[in-house]
């Protein structure tokens, strides 16, 4: 742990000291909506305040990322000291009192030349006042209905398992016919044929879909003409994307994901009223009972047939009224939908052939490597807590007995028996991922609730745009989930080094090998947990990714507007 230096305590110590107590703490932000913009972005992060408690003043306050360690808390207390907002002196505090006992105990390190006393509190009063400010502030962003927010969701999964995507590219449109909720037709166009974005775009009128396809494909600054001309669509739309913590294999992969393990995002864009993630009553009732009839024509039509959009085909539908404003009871809507040959073959025509430019982005990305067959397969990557430390090391087999034997470490024996019996000679490679016990405990309970690890894995991969060339560290739980630990870099002496070690001692070792879930990231034994900071200890095997089935990865990059 860092300390201060002699020169700023000597500074700091010729300031007065106050009698009263100051609190901290460090609070997520609520996401502030921004308005529509080319740089706007949310507002979030972590907030850190200092506060006087005897005189309810703001000494400090800063805004840092979420990932950001708690030297930031050490800075801004150094500027509510030297530099405080308020309007007051400056002036050190008699002591300061946390909430949390990682930030206790983080500060007790931090500011021990300083001679500040650093106690715990459950509650925080005047902080806590200034947080419930700030929360009321921020106005509720209520996305959907909450009359329709179920269904709508079950829709989509819906559409999410029929994949039109494969059938139909974003220039074959089709028209669904409503004449209700004051919208008379509205034009679907399909994203996602390419693998890289999914989603549907329900223009409530030909002639922004005309217009934004038209500056999107006569624009010289392409990256500039799509932000510009999306935000002048007129256009309903859900988007489609792996649920947070999901990272699939290959972008091809992606489209065979369980519908669980997808996030659906609804919204509208309007020339006027820009991006919005709102949706009213009557938006909401129009894209249920559109979802449903597009779900009712996939089913009735072979839409895989060559030229099915060149093709002149209509169908109708008698939905149930979903509007709960309208407390239609058990009203059916007559839809159509209908396919749009001239317009499909206009927009066709307008890229040069009869496939669309997400069908060459395929045909590339096929070129560039092997990916996936397996379509469900993907990774997770927020199982590992930010911060953490990972080593990858050796443990003699007695150490390992220890580790066995010890009544507060969790200990797992092996899922399946080892073909051979682990060597009493040889050492055991052991992963040791090493955080702070809260976070310890909860990612072995994750563990645990997946059945255990069943394997330890090292899959190779590579970016094409950088060139680089990695391995992949992977977890294989018995559920059947791949849980990513670390990436490690060839072209990098330490890590291929460790990798090497870690194959020769696996092989010595009859394949077996050991992971390690340890507390005490923060504080002295970071770097070398003994026995009291391991939380659980894992007996596993170590496994070629041809033995999970897996190929190597690939880089890919998704386009964003």
């Amino acid at each position: 742990m860092h300390q201060l230096s002699p020169f700023t305590c000597r500074r700091l110590s010729h300031l007065p000291r106050l009698t009263s107590v100051w609190e901290c703490d460090r609070r997520p932000l609520p996401m502030m909506p921004p308005a529509i913009g080319d740089d706007d972005v949310p507002l979030k992060g972590d907030c850190i305040l200092w506060v006087d408690s005897l005189q309810g003043v703001v000494r400090g306050m800063n805004v840092v990322p979420a990932e950001t360690g708690h030297e930031a808390i050490v800075r801004t207390l150094l500027q509510a000291i030297e530099t405080p907002q308020g309007q007051v002196e400056p002036a050190r505090p008699r002591k300061v009192v946390v909430c949390d006992r990682e930030i206790q105990f983080f500060l007790r390190g931090a500011l021990q030349s300083l001679d500040i006393p650093v106690e715990h509190s459950p509650e925080l009063p005047a902080i806590d006042e200034i947080f419930e400010k700030i929360q009321s502030a921020v106005p509720p962003q209520v996305e959907l209905p909450e009359d329709f927010e179920e269904i709508l969701l079950k829709k989509a999964a819906t559409i999410w398992q029929d994949a039109p995507w494969n059938a139909f590219s974003e220039q074959e449109i089709l028209a669904i016919e409503l004449n209700r909720w004051e919208i008379e037709t509205l034009y679907l166009s399909i994203l996602g044929i390419a693998g890289l974005e999914f989603g549907l775009l329900f223009y409530r009128d030909l002639d922004s879909l005309r217009q934004f396809r038209h500056k999107l494909l006569s624009s010289d600054d392409r990256e500039e003409a799509m932000q510009q001309a999306f935000l002048e669509q007129n256009c309903l739309f859900i988007n489609f994307n792996p649920a947070e913590g999901v990272v699939p294999l290959s972008s091809s992969s992606v489209s065979g994901l369980p519908a669980a393990a997808v996030d659906y995002d609804f919204g509208s864009v309007h020339p006027l009223e820009g991006l919005r993630s709102q949706l009213a009553e009557e938006e909401a009732a129009s894209l249920v009972v559109a979802l449903e009839a597009l779900h009712r024509f996939l089913k009735k039509h072979d839409v895989h047939t060559k030229n099915f959009s060149l093709q002149s085909i209509s169908s109708r539908f008698r939905i149930p009224n979903p509007a709960s404003l309208e407390q239609a009871g058990k009203e059916l809507v007559p839809v159509k939908i209908s396919t749009l040959p001239e317009v499909s073959a206009a927009f066709l025509s307008e890229t040069g052939s009869d496939s669309s430019l997400a069908d060459m982005g395929f045909e590339l990305e096929g070129e560039l490597g092997e990916f996936l067959d397996s379509a469900n397969a993907a990774i997770v990557d927020d199982s590992v807590p930010e911060g953490s430390l990972i080593m990858l090391s050796s443990y003699r087999t007695k150490e390992i007995e220890q580790l066995r034997e010890h009544r507060r470490i969790y200990y797992q024996n092996f899922l399946t028996p080892p073909e051979k019996t682990p060597s009493s000679k040889a050492k055991w490679p052991v992963l040791t991922i090493q955080t702070t016990r809260p976070k310890a405990k909860q990612l072995v309970e994750r563990l645990k609730l997946e059945g255990g690890i069943q394997a330890i894995c090292f899959n190779p991969g590579s970016d094409l745009a950088s060139g680089q060339i990695f391995q992949i560290g992977l977890l294989k739980t018995a559920a059947g989930s791949l849980h990513l630990f670390n990436e490690y870099e060839i072209n990098e002496p330490t890590d291929s080094q460790a990798i090497e070690k870690w194959m020769l001692n696996s092989d010595s070792n009859n394949g077996c090998c050991g992971c390690i879930i340890a507390a005490g990231a923060t504080g002295g034994k970071r770097g070398r947990p003994t026995a009291r900071e391991i939380v659980a200890f894992f007996e596993v095997f170590t496994k070629l990714p041809e033995e999970l089935g897996l190929t190597p990865l690939v880089m890919s990059y998704s386009t964003e507007w």
